[in-house]
């Protein structure tokens, strides 16, 4: 009797094996050209610059509206040479520090505590998942009240709208830590003061660095609001003053200074966390 053929299972006779291709452009998490990534930040920065520019040289909108790069620029050296322009750049920048520390000294513990234990979770979760949909200009008459209207209503506001965003996401970083971890933590005879300290803080701290990277850019949307409690200085105040007169150049420049100065703080706030942890992010990008 002659040896049978192996049988093959069902389906497998057809099965045609595929294999990945290279991709530079589409690489999931395995590195990328340094060349390639300059190449694109360029474009990111370029190309809306160039359809800005065709736009307003081609009087497509009304130079009244819409502005050329050029007269917003002229704008800009005009209001630091004789508007004292940074001054109100500090003004911003102390009120947005001051207020999104005071953000993470209050929102970082308790999203801790929330992540943490149960019991901080139920006590503070509906409260805090109410007030988050209550618009922060809503409050604006309350504090005015409260805290009348020099600097300690305007770091209010922008602390209000920024903590209860970092109490959420310090939270929800926190319940992503695997159970085993702390499992094994109480194995090895730790308490659970040192679960807290020694496991988890150092495994959200990365989840912490990126949530306040994230959340400085609020501080920097409120800081609009908060100048608008009868202040005499400030970018937002800028706005608002230009806006009155139809200075549209004036507007678009404190604008870009605004972005300009957030983008600084994000790589400044991406190189720190870098720094401080450079497990969290192996690839160099």
């Amino acid at each position: 009797m002659e040896p049978s053929e192996p049988i093959e299972p069902i389906g497998q006779r057809d099965r045609q094996y595929r294999y990945l291709s290279n991709s530079v452009f589409w690489s999931i998490r395995q590195g990328f050209p340094k060349w390639l990534s300059l190449l694109l930040v360029f474009m990111s920065l370029a190309v809306p610059l160039l359809l800005w520019t065709l736009t307003s040289s081609l009087q497509l909108v009304p130079p009244t509206f819409l502005p050329t790069p050029l007269a917003v620029l002229a704008a800009g050296v005009k209001m630091f040479a004789e508007n004292n322009l940074w001054d109100d750049v500090l003004a911003s920048c102390g009120r947005v520090i001051a207020g999104f520390l005071l953000a993470a000294i209050i929102g970082v513990p308790l999203g801790l505590l929330m992540g943490t234990f149960y019991s901080m979770d139920k006590l503070f979760s509906p409260l805090i998942g109410t007030v988050r949909y209550m618009p922060i200009t809503g409050f604006v008459p309350l504090i005015i009240i409260w805290v009348g209207l020099d600097e300690p209503a305007k770091i209010l506001i922008i602390t209000l709208g920024v903590v209860l965003y970092n109490i959420i996401m310090v939270a929800d970083a926190v319940k992503f830590i695997p159970n085993e971890m702390i499992n094994v933590a109480y194995t090895m005879g730790a308490s659970r003061w040192d679960v807290l300290l020694k496991v988890i803080v150092p495994a959200t701290f990365p989840s912490v660095l990126d949530t306040l990277r994230v959340n400085i850019s609020g501080a920097w949307n409120f800081v609009v609001i908060a100048e608008l409690l009868a202040a005499q200085s400030g970018l937002g105040f800028k706005i608002l003053q230009s806006q009155r007169f139809l200075q549209t150049d004036k507007v678009l420049f404190c604008i870009l200074l605004i972005g300009s100065i957030g983008l600084i703080l994000d790589y400044g706030l991406r190189w720190l966390s870098h720094i401080l942890t450079p497990w969290a992010d192996p690839i160099d990008r």
